[in-house]
């Protein structure tokens, strides 16, 4: 089994002693390769819109985007983990997303993203945990992600995690061992399911991508779409 993980932030602190909870359930049964922003994404995303008018690898910044981009679609599972900063992600997670703009349906979205599964990891000091993961859900399920499990935690401590008490720790630790066993219960070498959600997407950017290619049949999308079959009737979530 492989996992990819995203971490929000190269701080190794709350986030990070959380995040290795987990990771330390997994260590012996997956194999694990970890991007830490921004150092592995540095570059911020200036809108060029080469991605998606061009390709991927006209991107002045693909370098790093596609070795993230590769280690997603390789992996049988993705995990995001996230600090809240003022009720959103962080900065450098939100370019990294930006980065990631020409894989939402409506541009080139990647059809392993639609048996992929994913966990959302966030943790706030009061309050925004809710809005972290969704920045970060709403990505997902723009890939085409139907499976993503979140994790909220809510520490109501600035002392760190060393010094929340040993009653929240203990609750935090094993609904952490709950997550890691409930993915090592799946069976990965069947894709995960795709929601009506993601599938009237694709079908509704169908249309659009055969309206659009009546005046501009050499549009980037459109040929995309074209070369992976799926103006012709194929879809991503099933197997051909």
């Amino acid at each position: 089994m492989k996992i990819t993980v995203i971490n929000g932030t190269s701080k190794k602190g709350t986030t990070y002693k959380i995040k290795e909870m987990l990771l330390n359930e997994l260590r012996d049964y997956a194999d694990i390769t970890e991007f830490y922003l921004p150092k592995d994404c540095p570059s911020f995303c200036t809108g060029c819109l080469n991605c998606v008018l061009k390709n991927e690898f006209s991107c002045k910044d693909s370098k790093y985007v596609q070795i993230i981009d590769e280690s997603m679609r390789k992996a049988d599972l993705l995990i995001f983990t996230c600090p809240t900063y003022v009720y959103h992600v962080t900065g450098a997670l939100k370019n990294m997303l930006d980065h990631f703009a020409y894989r939402w349906i409506i541009h080139k979205p990647a059809k392993e993203m639609f048996g992929k599964r994913a966990v959302i990891i966030t943790q706030c000091l009061g309050g925004g945990c809710a809005k972290a993961a969704k920045d970060i859900k709403d990505s997902l399920s723009w890939w085409g992600v139907s499976s993503i499990m979140i994790r909220k935690y809510k520490l109501m401590t600035s002392a760190g995690f060393d010094e929340i008490s040993e009653k929240r720790h203990s609750k935090i630790e094993k609904d952490l061992k709950k997550t890691a066993e409930k993915i090592k219960s799946i069976d990965y070498s069947k894709p995960s399911h795709t929601n009506i959600s993601a599938k009237i997407k694709f079908f509704i950017v169908k249309n659009i991508q055969k309206n659009i290619s009546k005046t501009n049949p050499q549009y980037a999308d459109y040929l995309y779409w074209k070369e992976n079959g799926w103006m012709d009737g194929v879809k991503p979530w099933k197997k051909q």
